[in-house]
């Protein structure tokens, strides 16, 4: 058997301090975390490259990580763990997040290239990471020297104006990266925060013309999802998800299973992904459908193992 491609994951870990009617619980979080949390579940070969606090929080987040098989490789650090609080109202969460000084933004160019392993072949990143500061201009940097030697580039802006000072500038740093991305995975409301003035149909086509993603997914909840292979564009209904607890890590989790598809295809390079066909990627993006959705039946960011998500899959069939 092949050995399994290596995936490295890197971006904010956090705890998500969730209040659902007045009853308070932590969940471990943060995209990029939940990403390499799900992939780890779906038996993909993933390192986390991302420093995590030493703090009792940061014990729960690395638990987290170690439990879903996944390689810590950024490090420990004694700065405090990010805090995000979180508001549940109807299955939709909103969130204040506390970042300053965390232990997750301290790296640099040279740390992350540390702690990437020379046998990776892909990475993933995205949300708060890139909002501001040092640390943002620090993946910025990396990601597009990731790409320039060959590796295949996976993000996720996930888009969260409310706590960016500096949105023009951040907006610039997303379209910049795009220039040097091979999947590109955003939501309708992603799209919108990029794109303010435009119309979902011309904000699509704007994004598509600037970045060198070959493969373009643009999830849009109960409205399913829409994917560009190259000029071949794909339509997905929205799974049905059978039970409601909320929405946290439902388009992580669909990243997540992406990503595995891909490498289970051998198509996780930039020379794989120029092979993958229509059908292909119709399958995948079917398969991470269900996966979000069964996320959906859980608190928090709670992915499926492999063989839940083949139960699943085997029940939709």
């Amino acid at each position: 058997m092949a050995e399994r491609p290596l995936i490295a994951v890197g971006g904010e870990n956090l705890v998500d301090y969730v209040n659902r009617d007045g009853i308070v619980t932590a969940f471990p979080g943060g995209s990029p975390f939940n990403v390499a949390m799900a992939l780890g579940r779906l038996g993909a070969n993933v390192q986390y490259i991302s420093p995590i606090s030493s703090d009792r929080w940061g014990d729960m987040l690395a638990r987290a990580l170690t439990e879903s098989s996944v390689i810590l490789a950024g490090g420990r650090r004694p700065e405090p763990t990010t805090m995000a609080r979180v508001t549940v109202t109807a299955g939709i969460p909103s969130y204040n997040f506390e970042r300053k000084g965390t232990a997750e933004r301290m790296v640099t160019e040279a740390s992350l290239r540390a702690a990437l392993s020379d046998a990776a072949q892909a990475i993933h990143t995205g949300s708060l990471t890139l909002t501001d500061g040092a640390d943002a201009e620090a993946w910025e940097t990396f990601c597009a020297a990731c790409f320039d030697r060959g590796m295949v580039v996976s993000l996720d802006p996930n888009v969260r104006l409310s706590v960016i000072s500096d949105i023009e500038g951040y907006r610039a740093r997303i379209l910049r990266m795009c220039r040097r991305t091979h999947l590109l995975k955003l939501s309708d409301e992603d799209l919108t925060g990029l794109f303010p003035d435009l119309a979902q149909a011309a904000a699509i086509a704007l994004l598509r013309n600037v970045t060198t993603a070959p493969v373009v997914v643009l999830t849009k909840g109960k409205n399913g999802v829409s994917a560009w292979l190259d000029d071949v564009r794909i339509d997905l209904p929205a799974a049905k998800v059978t039970g409601l607890a909320d929405t946290v890590g439902a388009g992580d989790t669909f990243t997540a299973t992406l990503l595995a598809g891909l490498a289970e295809l051998g198509a996780l390079s930039p020379t794989g992904l120029e092979t993958l066909t229509p059908d292909a990627l119709t399958a995948l993006l079917r398969r991470a459908n269900i996966a979000a959705a069964f996320n959906c039946t859980r608190e928090g960011c709670n992915p499926p193992t492999r063989d839940e998500l083949e139960a699943a899959l085997h029940q939709e069939a």
